[in-house]
């Protein structure tokens, strides 16, 4: 019988885990149905096992519509990648939270696994006080620009005769620039809602990685921070890569950016082919890593959740949230941990291209 990718390679068992998990093959049978998906669900692993999941989890929604016939990602569009975490129904009325990853063997591939996890209702009060965090860190975000928005536009408005060409040039630039600011605040929470929802769109063609990691600190280089910070070290040949540009664009953009205001030191970027597995096609890692402070060893496992901030604690708090996102969706990985010189590494890596953009 199948089992899940990775459990076995797992330190923590399935039994151990909080929340209810369950994994169906590519047959639609379950491989795995742990303590806490037996203990919400009334039915016993050993009556789970290798029947289909559509009957292990007889779902409804709370108009009463089967979640299975709605949602069923073996026959459903190939470009999603889970379902959002809802709250649904099992037999006698008993509210849980479910939501559902979808594990292809290529990208928009067949569907060669389905984990579905599954939480009491006791989660969603977690999942509110997420919400409300959410809230109150765009509340606060906004305000800042915005305030400065309203103040120079007001000005100008009320004195305009006053300000020399120069004075007005300066409080025009500031009005941009707290614009720009706004306007990556929206992306992010817009990436934070499709990555939510498994909705993220990948918009897949080739990509030169190298020439994006030297674009990426080509920028940074104009913008004052010196070349020779910047160490990047390529392994060729690379192979293809068959992906989202812009989505490329703002992981090297994240971990780069991150690397110059929080790390220290040289900034040494790594890019080498990844060779291809029983597990795993052939693809790229590019390692992103400094000479800073680091990340403290009991912070690493949070680093890729919502609202962690490291350094001084500056942003929302979602840019590596939104990475992992980003990365797992063009079916990937990324890692963190400490560089050779005491400083944050952070790596991915992404399967290459497709067979016939490699030919």
């Amino acid at each position: 019988m199948d089992i899940a990718p990775g459990v076995g390679e797992l330190d923590l068992h399935p039994d151990h885990l909080p929340d209810g998990l369950v994994v169906a093959n590519r047959l639609g049978l379950v491989c795995s149905f742990n303590a806490e998906a037996a203990r919400l669900t009334g039915t016993a692993p050993a009556a789970a096992l290798g029947r289909p999941v559509e009957a292990v989890l007889p779902l409804e929604d709370p108009d009463g519509r089967r979640w299975w016939r709605v949602t069923n990602p073996y026959r459903g569009l190939s470009t999603r990648s889970g379902q959002p975490e809802r709250n649904l129904l099992l037999p006698g009325g008993r509210e849980v939270l479910v939501a559902a990853r979808y594990v292809r063997s290529r990208p928009a591939g067949p569907v060669r696994r389905l984990v579905v996890t599954l939480r009491g209702t006791d989660a969603r009060q977690r999942s509110e006080r997420s919400n409300a965090e959410l809230i109150a860190t765009v509340a606060h975000e906004l305000r800042s620009p915005l305030t400065s928005v309203k103040g120079f536009t007001a000005t100008l408005l009320d004195k305009w005769d006053r300000f020399t060409d120069e004075q007005k040039r300066l409080m025009m630039q500031t009005v941009d620039s707290d614009a720009d600011r706004i306007t990556r605040l929206i992306t992010e929470l817009l990436d934070v809602s499709r990555i939510d929802s498994g909705r993220l769109e990948i918009r897949r063609q080739p990509v030169r990685l190298d020439e994006a990691v030297r674009r990426h600190v080509k920028t940074l280089v104009n913008g004052g921070c010196p070349a020779e910070r910047f160490d990047l070290r390529v392994t060729e040949p690379l192979p293809g890569l068959w992906a989202d540009p812009d989505k490329i664009d703002q992981v090297l953009g994240n971990l780069l950016e991150n690397a110059v205001r929080h790390g220290a030191g040289t900034v040494t970027i790594e890019m080498h082919r990844v060779p291809p597995s029983t597990t795993r096609p052939e693809g790229t890692a590019v390692t992103v890593s400094d000479q800073g402070p680091g990340i403290p060893e009991e912070a690493m496992h949070r680093v890729f959740t919502r609202f962690w901030r490291g350094g001084d604690g500056g942003g929302t708090g979602l840019g590596l949230y939104i990475v992992k996102g980003i990365v797992e969706a063009h079916g990937g990985t990324v890692t963190v941990g400490r560089s050779a010189g005491g400083g944050a590494r952070f790596r991915f890596i992404l399967p290459a291209g497709t067979p016939a953009f490699l030919a």
